[in-house]
């Protein structure tokens, strides 16, 4: 019987783990990443924004840009007229008629589809007009 119970005794130490070495790369592993964690900077753009909203108004002999609106359920507006989607190129080319060298300058909303944009670029560029800006605006 004594030794059926020295067996048990033995048997149960072997089991043990030494977590000592474990903690020790733990550890080790939390001060690097402290120390580099320390040297990374984040980078980013200094901006210098004006205070004063005095902007000069254009030259006379400014090109008139041609200005698209179109809000969040995808209905375009030229000059406060709503316009259909197919009506867009003839009166991108008439207003490009009167003023040459106008470029296209469309708000959207940021709720609207890119398909509008995709439409309204394409008839600028029907009608001979490469210059199209998206601006976003929202209600």
């Amino acid at each position: 019987m004594s030794r059926r119970r020295r067996h048990k005794v033995e048997s149960e130490d072997k089991g043990e783990i030494d977590l000592t070495p474990m903690l020790d790369v733990v550890f080790i592993m939390l001060i690097f990443f402290i120390v580099t964690a320390s040297f990374v900077r984040e980078k980013s753009l200094g901006v210098n924004v004006p205070e004063n909203n005095d902007v000069p108004p254009p030259p006379e002999d400014a090109p008139k840009n041609i200005l698209i609106q179109v809000n969040s359920n995808d209905e375009i507006y030229i000059d406060s007229r709503r316009v259909d989607v197919r009506a867009v190129r003839s009166l991108i080319a008439q207003k490009k008629a009167e003023n040459p060298e106008a470029s296209v300058i469309v708000r959207m909303h940021e709720e609207s589809t890119a398909n509008t944009y995709v439409a309204i670029a394409d008839s600028a560029r029907e009608a001979k007009i490469f210059n199209v800006s998206l601006v976003p605006f929202a209600d």
